[in-house]
């Protein structure tokens, strides 16, 4: 693989798209791929065309191209199992992928999946090789469209996660349309989403939040496409089209087992942490702002572990198998399998972070947006800060 290659993937890993299945029925057999490269070309033709790009080796690339049909399905945030499964992550070939779920037969006799976001049903009119990948063009034929819901999204290669908090149970009734959708930094969102979801619900029972977890560049896509009206994430690295309101700061601190010998100084500095073996969190912006740290001063860490979510490093570090850099506490000093913790400061010159609220710039505040605004505030204003 040539750098030039690996530069492109990284880079291109950062675009959030919908997840699809493209499946196929025919002549050739019935066969169905994930894909997330998938765009519409044209709705100005006879009929709209699309386009998807299939890999060569991929199992569906030849039946797609020998029945010269085939369907687009958008999954649902809740269907990433089936995109797993037409990925092959589970084993399955052939007709057993389809088992994963429910289909119906499209107007071309291509598979429609049950329950997808929106379905696009397609001839096949055009196929262009482009390095080892199929761009197929695609003439639909019939849209099958979901009365409500939200798509899968992958980036930064994960998928993002989605929950609702509805109306209090005495508001259920007269709450229609009012509702909200915000997006969160899934590295601090146990800490202080709960809290602030409870503040919001004293304040104003009658609104429906639903909430989208993702990484950092993540939550900066979900607001400047309007997938979500406001953003919870740190001030880092944040698109000149949003605006940001600072909410409370956060400084770094080293995490140790309890019997770890470095946790007995009041502070340490990470010239003599270096050489010690870390457990990097290894969400883009956590990492990067870690190992920048240590670049500003010199040092290269010694990273033995690179977990994704900050409850299986706290729980890595409380058994003693390295130590970690966070700006995350949450309350308790105790891991998630039950053993100690200690938190010690970090001497030296280190910029700090914060946690912000994100929206778009000059873009008026709906009375929702307001509402979560004003119960961010008096939330994070009442924080110490970390």
């Amino acid at each position: 693989m040539t750098q030039l290659r690996q530069d492109f993937l990284d880079g291109m890993s950062f675009v959030a798209a919908t997840v699809n299945v493209v499946a196929t029925d025919g002549p050739a057999g019935r066969a169905g791929v994930t894909v997330s490269a998938m765009s519409s070309v044209s709705a100005d033709t006879d009929k709209p065309v699309l386009l998807v790009c299939v890999n060569d080796n991929s199992s569906g690339a030849a039946p797609i191209i020998a029945n010269g049909v085939f369907t687009v399905n958008i999954l649902r945030d809740d269907q990433a199992f089936v995109s797993d499964t037409f990925a092959g992550r589970y084993g399955d070939k052939g007709e057993d992928k389809f088992l994963c779920a429910r289909w119906e037969r499209g107007a071309t006799g291509s598979p429609v999946l049950r329950g997808a976001l929106a379905s696009f049903d397609c001839r096949l009119v055009e196929d262009r090789v482009v390095g080892q990948h199929h761009v197929l063009f695609g003439e639909v034929q019939q849209v099958h469209l979901a009365e409500q819901g939200r798509a899968l999204v992958y980036a930064n290669r994960s998928y993002s996660a989605a929950f609702r908090l509805p109306p209090a149970p005495n508001q259920r009734g007269e709450a229609a349309g009012q509702s909200l959708c915000v997006a969160c930094l899934s590295s601090f969102a146990a800490v202080h989403l709960p809290g602030l979801l409870v503040r919001l619900r004293e304040a104003h029972p009658e609104l429906q939040i639903e909430v989208i977890e993702g990484d950092q560049a993540q939550v900066a896509h979900f607001v400047e496409t309007g997938t979500a009206a406001l953003g919870l994430l740190y001030d880092r690295a944040v698109p000149p089209t949003l605006e940001v309101e600072l909410l409370t700061l956060q400084q770094p601190y080293a995490l140790f087992a309890a019997d770890d010998p470095q946790a007995q100084s009041e502070t340490l500095s990470l010239n003599q942490l270096a050489a010690d073996p870390l457990i990097l969190l290894d969400q883009p912006l956590s990492r990067d702002y870690v190992t920048g740290m240590f670049g500003d001063c010199g040092l290269e860490p010694n990273v033995v572990m690179r977990p994704s979510s900050i409850e299986l490093v706290r729980s890595l570090v409380a058994n003693g198998l390295g130590y970690s850099v966070l700006v995350t506490r949450p309350a308790g000093d105790l891991s998630y399998d039950g053993k100690q913790l200690v938190v010690r400061p970090l001497s030296g010159n280190h910029a700090p972070i914060s946690i912000a609220l994100a929206r778009p710039k000059d873009s008026p505040l709906t009375q929702e947006a307001a509402a979560f605004t004003a119960a961010c505030s008096a939330y994070f204003g009442a924080l110490q800060p970390c």
